[in-house]
């Protein structure tokens, strides 16, 4: 099977890469770590005003999905630019509210799609934490059965990326849907929001790729480019590998989501994986031939190292997704 982008598709990808690289990205993602949403908030509306909130929402509620392939282009090109906030969690409502339909889809979609609302999700099975619960409008939480609008969340819990903010939702809540309707689309939705990550930890790893290409290429060690050395050529090959692997996988995965075939959470297991691991693969080598400046949180660099350990392990450990890929 043969699988390229169409033209269509392709500009996407170019419109996202142009509008966030005009974008002082660093200086939002430190912003957002420190608690300061306004500039984060400000960029979340103008991608939703591209189309990426509503890639995952029906077009009964205001949107244009669900297109996997769209949101794997634009959650790959979000992760490769470091955005901060909810993005998967908002990707994985837009399927979950869909599925549950009702009063409560109609009131939050549209918002979700328009960018009027930032949402944060818990679904049980993937971790008691909701991310950015403190800038979200709604904390959707999925126990069993039941759909629940979380009253407030406690102080935050430490992460490995300061910009990844986590809270534990606090017990109780309004119920907003029950039965299982809830249940099948909350498994949906976590398959989705799988999938999302993968894409962004795709996306992360082809950013710390290329910023260490950059770098060895103009650090200089016994008169020479070290980039020029068999060892540092070798290492920086086998990370290229592991990401282009993991590239077909995710996309065929977007393939299997979109015509709902049986095994496409398995498909999207296996894509977790993949992209999971080389894109932590990618920062270890970024950070091995960075050198000592690699550990300074003043070089941008930094927020991209942190953050592919969490986007490895987030929405399905690579131990989850291969007893899924197992499971078929």
């Amino acid at each position: 099977m043969r699988f390229l982008l169409d033209d269509e598709q392709r500009e996407f990808a170019r419109s996202l890469d142009a509008l966030l690289t005009a974008v002082d990205l660093p200086t939002v993602v430190r912003g957002w770590a420190a608690g300061n949403h306004a500039p984060g908030l400000d960029l979340w509306r103008q991608l939703a005003d591209a189309g990426v909130f509503a890639l995952a929402v029906p077009e009964a509620y205001g949107g244009v999905g669900p297109l996997p392939v769209e949101t794997a282009v634009a959650c790959g090109e979000l992760g490769r630019h470091g955005v901060p906030g909810p993005v998967v969690e908002s990707v994985a409502a837009g399927v979950l509210l869909g599925g549950v339909g009702g009063p409560v889809a109609k009131e939050w979609l549209p918002r979700v799609a328009s960018g009027t609302a930032v949402v944060s999700l818990v679904l049980e099975g993937y971790g008691p934490y909701a991310l950015d619960a403190d800038v979200a409008d709604a904390v959707f939480v999925v126990t069993g059965d039941e759909l629940r609008l979380a009253s407030e969340a406690a102080e935050p819990t430490r992460s490995m990326d300061p910009a990844r903010r986590l809270f534990r939702p606090e017990a109780g809540g309004e119920v907003l849907a029950a039965g299982p309707r809830v249940r099948e689309a909350a498994r949906a939705a976590g398959t989705w929001a799988t999938f999302a990550t993968a894409a962004q930890a795709l996306g992360c790893g082809e950013a710390l790729l290329r910023a260490t290409v950059a770098y060895v290429k103009q650090r200089t060690q016994f008169g020479v480019p070290v980039g020029s050395f068999q060892a540092v050529k070798h290492r920086l090959a086998d990370t290229l590998l592991g990401l282009e692997f993991a590239r077909p996988l995710l996309y065929g995965a977007a393939v299997e989501l979109a015509e709902e075939s049986p095994g496409a959470g398995a498909a999207v297991a296996a894509a977790k994986v993949a992209a999971g691991e080389a894109g932590y693969a990618a920062a270890r080598t970024a950070l091995h031939l960075h050198g000592a400046v690699g550990y300074t949180e003043e070089l941008d660099l930094a927020w991209w190292l942190r953050r592919a350990r969490p986007l490895r392990d987030a929405w399905g450990t690579p131990s989850v997704c291969r007893a899924r890929v197992l499971e078929g």
